[in-house]
């Protein structure tokens, strides 16, 4: 079974966890929409930097919300 050799320090700990840090995805707002979105990617309805990118289909309404009432 290995076994440490000497306890490692505060300071030695420390400096192997210092790449362990979570950062906070940073957002942005679509100029066009007013959508918030990740950077560097495609809003859900397709725009992107204000520009249509991909064609979306539209939502389709839903009756069976209606009926069921």
């Amino acid at each position: 079974m290995a076994v440490q050799k000497s306890k490692k320090t505060p300071s030695r700990r420390g400096m192997r966890r210092s790449h362990d840090a979570l950062s906070s995805s940073s957002l942005s707002l679509d100029s066009t929409t007013g959508e918030v979105h990740l950077r560097h990617n495609i809003s859900p309805d397709g725009y992107y930097k204000g520009k249509k990118i991909i064609e979306t289909k539209p939502e389709p309404e839903s009756e069976s919300e209606e009926d069921s009432e």
